[in-house]
């Protein structure tokens, strides 16, 4: 959609929507730069108290994935003129603002508009160093990639419009997709700052998207243990049955650089299911890797070792060991 406007020749924009990187860097005169990201999206969830902490949780992750510092946030909500209580609309704001407040964030104000249908969320401001910025083309041949949160959400939320979801796998996914990234990027900044290369967050492309993106930015294969890649206990059983728009979406973009060597199809749907506020994927020089695994565990943040970058050859390639 962006093909047709034209890179910006400001010399202080430092990372912009060319990369496909979660949000954009712009460079102050001086101290650190500016960093800011825009995401909203309509009910995932029953509860809007819990739809709102998830949207306030998913759109301050993308400058966690940038390593930078959100700061402050403005809410963007669209709301239908007819048929939803105000205590509801009250209810999606304090469960959104409970999240900022968690992750240390001002909210300063926000718009609002009429649609027939409710989406929510808020533009993110925050401040990251300049010279500490990780984006998504960095990967190098030999890192190990890590994945802080399991795979599945999409397929869940679709259930559970249907009513086909296990109470106990929506609470963990539910519980997963209302946990901030915080604790996973303060594990990324406390390493050497040459030793992560590349991260970004796992959401509406899918694991195979984002991989894909940071494949093509970094000029990489990044090479995938399927046996290793975490999902929530129950989603590789419901997932045939519930194949939402956008992994159906995803894999017709991406599947043409996923090469798969796995007979264990179930599973492969799991990397095009759309994720919300899903983990970290982040790549780490392998000599730093047993020291990223000690301050994830440090800081109480799940994590796998998910595979490696392995050929400059841009793709992803899929496989069961």
């Amino acid at each position: 959609m962006l093909s047709d406007i034209p890179p910006s020749t400001d010399r202080r924009v430092l990372v912009d929507f060319r990369t496909a990187d979660d949000a954009g860097v712009f460079k102050w005169e001086a101290g650190p730069a500016l960093v800011q990201t825009v995401d909203f999206f309509t009910p995932i969830v029953d509860d809007p108290f819990t739809y709102g902490q998830i949207a306030a949780a998913n759109a301050l992750s993308d400058v966690y994935a940038m390593g930078g510092q959100p700061l402050t946030a403005l809410a963007i909500a669209a709301l239908p003129a007819e048929g939803l209580d105000s205590e509801t609309t009250r209810a999606i704001f304090r469960g959104g603002f409970e999240k900022l407040r968690e992750a240390g964030v001002a909210l300063l104000g926000g718009h609002t508009v009429q649609d027939r249908e409710i989406k929510f969320g808020y533009a993110v401001t925050g401040s990251i160093d300049p010279a500490r910025i990780v984006s998504n083309a960095g990967a190098r041949v030999g890192d190990v990639l890590f994945l802080t949160k399991p795979l599945g959400t999409g397929i869940v939320a679709t259930a559970l419009k249907f009513d086909r979801a296990p109470a106990a796998l929506v609470a963990d996914v539910v519980d997963s997709m209302r946990t901030l990234n915080r604790a996973a990027a303060d594990s990324v900044r406390a390493l050497p700052a040459d030793s992560v290369h590349a991260c970004t967050d796992i959401t509406g492309f899918g694991f195979a998207g984002h991989a894909t993106e940071m494949a093509r930015a970094s000029g990489v294969t990044l090479e995938i243990d399927l046996a290793r890649l975490p999902v929530f206990d129950g989603a590789v059983e419901i997932a045939a049955g519930n194949r939402s728009g956008g992994m159906v979406s995803n894999e017709a973009h991406f599947a043409q650089g996923v090469q798969i060597e796995t007979s264990a199809q179930s599973k492969i749907a799991l990397i095009y299911d759309p994720q919300t506020c899903g983990g970290l994927l982040v790549s780490v020089s392998p000599e730093h890797a047993d020291r990223a695994e000690q301050a994830f565990q440090a800081r109480g943040v799940r994590f796998w070792r998910v595979g490696q970058a392995v050929s400059t050859i841009p793709q992803i390639h899929v496989r069961m060991v």
